[in-house]
């Protein structure tokens, strides 16, 4: 199997079209025609992930998050780009990657994180006109109280320090949730009446005057996308037999935590 193939695949559950207008999903490196030894999934690519890969056999990487999201005018070693740009061409390895067109993709990263929550009845919250749509909304099977709705959220995705404004005064069932940096979706949430929103990442105002209108939970942009991953593995093996397929051990998340 070439990497042409393995590209088809993923690119018929995620479209290319499907990305938003700033991203720069899909191939990154490496040709077409070449044979896949193996496939490495990674949420990002850095130079260890590079290495992980050699070590394992890989000469395709597949990651959520852009290498090459902006522009290079050089290729050398100033910046980590550039840099991994070098060795996966010295060392024949492909970079693939899936990111918004997977976001915005049914059955893509949003509702991935929708199953994990044992989310019901889940659907786009703001679907577009091509098939997809940003973000999601659905019911927990059980309505909870805020303490822990956030709990289980901390639980699930092995949040060291969850973000969130003050505890809401009622029950919670109905969740809205996007993946990464989604705050742009919190007033379509509160528009469709959620009692909760989910995200990675939230902008200080945005949680401004919405104090008893729904509970938000900000839980990391690496640990709201961290089981993209599996998801990706899913696909392939559904759909690519014999296809080696690796997931990678390297926590990329390049924030710490101090909790104690």
């Amino acid at each position: 199997m070439n990497i042409k193939e393995v590209v088809t695949t993923l690119e018929s559950f995620a479209p290319l079209p499907l990305q938003e207008s700033y991203d720069n999903a899909g191939l990154q490196v490496g040709l077409t025609a070449t044979e896949v030894s193996g496939v490495l999934l990674c949420l990002d690519v850095t130079e260890k992930v590079i290495d992980e890969a050699v070590v394992k056999g890989c000469n395709l990487i597949v990651a959520h998050h852009p290498l090459l999201f902006r522009g290079l005018k050089q290729i050398g070693d100033a910046t980590q780009p550039e840099r991994c740009v070098t060795k996966a061409l010295k060392k024949d390895i492909a970079i693939y990657a899936m990111h918004t067109n997977l976001d915005n993709a049914e059955g893509g990263v949003n509702y991935e994180i929708a199953y994990r929550l044992g989310m019901e009845d889940v659907r786009f919250l703001l679907p577009n006109t091509q098939g997809g749509g940003s973000g999601v909304i659905g019911a927990l099977p059980v309505e909870m109280n805020a303490r822990t709705f956030l709990q289980s959220v901390k639980k699930e995705f092995g949040v060291e320090c969850l973000m969130h404004n003050e505890l809401l005064r009622r029950p919670i069932r109905t969740v809205a949730l996007c993946g990464g940096a989604g705050d742009f979706l919190l007033q379509e949430a509160v528009n469709q009446q959620a009692d909760a929103f989910l995200t990675g990442e939230m902008h200080y105002h945005t949680y401004m005057g919405m104090e008893q209108t729904i509970q938000i939970a900000v839980a990391g942009h690496y640990q709201t996308e961290q089981y993209t991953k599996d998801l990706i593995a899913k696909t392939l093996r559904e759909q690519c037999e014999g296809l080696r397929i690796v997931i990678s051990q390297e926590n990329t998340n390049p924030i710490c935590y101090m909790c104690e």
